[in-house]
C-alpha cells in the first residue's frame, strides 16, 4: 500500500529549497489608528508610549519613522512581551509615574486607547502635555450610534469591536465621547492640531464634517495635540 504524502505544516514549508519567504511587515498588521498615529509622528522623534501594551505601536514606528522609542506599561506581561521584541518598556502607571518625568522630555508622548482605563484622566492629559512637545492621543468613541442604539434597544452596556469587553470585565473606567475629549482638550490647555476619526472599519469619517457628525458616526478618533 502506498502511504500518502504528507502536507506541509505551514504554507512556507512548500516553498522550493533555498527560497526565503516574505516577511509580513508590521504596517500590514497594525491597527488602524496606530498606522493614522504614525502618520503624525516625525521622523527620528523622541517618543514615549503610555500604556504600551506588548509594543506593537513602538515596533511600528521604530520600524517606519526610525523613532527613539521609549515605552510604559502597567501589566508585567506586557513590559516582558515588548522588552522580548528588543523595546526600552518599564513597568508604571499613567498615573502616578508620569509625574516623575521632566519637561519637554520628549518630542511626541501617546497615549493609545488607555485615557478610558486611568483613574485621573484630566491630570494624565496635563502630565502628557508637559513632558511633550506634541501629545497623540486615541480614544474610543463612546457616543457612537452603535452604542446609543445597544443603551436604548436593549437597555444594556454597549460591546462593540472597539470596546469588545463586557461591563464587569472591563478595565475601562471613564468612557467619553469625542465631544467630550474635545472639552477635555479645551480644559488642560491643549490646542489640537490634527484630529480624525475612524469609523467601524478603519477608515477616515468625512473630514470636514461638525464635532456631532463625528461624535454620532465615529467609532474613535486620533487627536494631534500640543500646549497651547
Amino acid at each position: 500500500m502506498t502511504t500518502p504524502a504528507l502536507k506541509p505544516a505551514r504554507e512556507d514549508a512548500a516553498l522550493p529549497f533555498g527560497t526565503i519567504a516574505e516577511p509580513v511587515s508590521l504596517r500590514a498588521l497594525a491597527r488602524a489608528d496606530h498606522l493614522l498615529i504614525a502618520e503624525m509622528v516625525a521622523p527620528g522623534a523622541r517618543v514615549l508610549d503610555v500604556g504600551c501594551g506588548e509594543g506593537e505601536l513602538l515596533r511600528l514606528l521604530i520600524e517606519t519613522k526610525g523613532v527613539d522609542g521609549r515605552g510604559i506599561e502597567l501589566s508585567q506581561a506586557g513590559v516582558n512581551a515588548s522588552v522580548a521584541h528588543g523595546l526600552s518598556v518599564i513597568q508604571g502607571d499613567a498615573d502616578t509615574d508620569l509625574d516623575n518625568y521632566p519637561d519637554d522630555a520628549f518630542d511626541f508622548v501617546i497615549l493609545s486607547q488607555t485615557l478610558q482605563a486611568t483613574r485621573r484622566p484630566k491630570e494624565v492629559m496635563e502630565n502628557l502635555l508637559r513632558i511633550g512637545r506634541h501629545v497623540v492621543v486615541s480614544v474610543p468613541n463612546f457616543g457612537h450610534w452603535r452604542m446609543r442604539a445597544q443603551i436604548v434597544l436593549r437597555g444594556r452596556m454597549p460591546v462593540t469591536k472597539s470596546l469588545p469587553d463586557t461591563w464587569y470585565d472591563t478595565q475601562n473606567i471613564h468612557f467619553c465621547t469625542i465631544r467630550d475629549f474635545v472639552d477635555l482638550c479645551d480644559i488642560t490647555g491643549a490646542k489640537i492640531e490634527r484630529a480624525v476619526a475612524l469609523n467601524t472599519s478603519g477608515h477616515p469619517v468625512q473630514l470636514r464634517a461638525p464635532w456631532w457628525f463625528w461624535n454620532l458616526f465615529g467609532a474613535q478618533a486620533v487627536f494631534l495635540l500640543r500646549r497651547n
